[in-house]
């Protein structure tokens, strides 16, 4: 009998430890920090402004990124880009669901619309593209950053109007995370834009991070 004391006495006191490591917080963090589980990568869906167009390999403004992430653990470390040179939204739009399938990222930043605008096609038709690619990343689970752009004032004032209200208003409808002018403080700029003045010189790519990087910290 005193043994069977001895045990319920040894029972109530492990009840009470283990009220009060789960009173402590102890036992109650060790499921959720389990079930975090991994972080997706950030997914670059671009085109020649994203994918290193006639500069050296890994000095872009993504590769940019990718190093910058590696250096802080806490964050997302692995970056996707699946930009591609004179690519459409058209184009992107198509390439979109396998690459959110294969890559289930957390954030998708899109950076198109140059092409488009080259080609002389509507803003209404950038918009529905971009549309349908923010529907399907919100579908996957993935927040959104866009990344606008602008052309050149022989366009008239009317055009690029519109093209800036395409990223302003999908921005807002669909709550995705917005820089207005990807290429602010480097178009124009002397020794920013190579001989076509249409792309970023190697020396702009660290300019374009840092417009790119106090939208995207927060989705990070």
């Amino acid at each position: 009998m005193r043994i069977f004391g001895k045990w319920r006495r040894a029972g109530h006191l492990m009840v009470a430890v283990l009220v009060a490591l789960m009173m402590s917080g102890s036992l109650l963090a060790a499921p959720a920090a389990r079930a975090k589980g991994p972080v997706g990568p950030v997914l670059v869906l671009g085109d020649s402004l994203s994918a290193e167009h006639n500069i050296p390999r890994g000095s872009g403004w993504v590769s940019l990124l990718e190093q910058r992430l590696r250096r802080e653990p806490a964050r997302v470390r692995a970056v996707v880009n699946a930009s591609i040179s004179g690519e459409t939204s058209a184009g992107a739009l198509t390439r979109l669901p396998a690459l959110l399938e294969k890559h289930r990222p957390s954030v998708l930043v899109v950076e198109l619309g140059g092409n488009d605008a080259l080609r002389g096609l509507a803003p209404a038709q950038l918009a529905g593209n971009l549309e349908r690619m923010l529907e399907l990343a919100s579908a996957s689970g993935a927040r959104v950053l866009l990344l606008g752009i602008d052309v050149p004032p022989n366009y008239g004032p009317g055009y690029r109007e519109r093209l800036r209200r395409t990223y302003a208003n999908l921005a807002e409808r669909h709550g995705a995370a917005l820089v207005p002018f990807f290429l602010e403080g480097v178009a124009l700029e002397a020794g920013m834009m190579q001989a076509d003045g249409l792309h970023p010189t190697a020396a702009a790519q660290p300019h374009l991070l840092e417009n790119v990087w106090p939208a995207l910290e927060p989705l990070l």
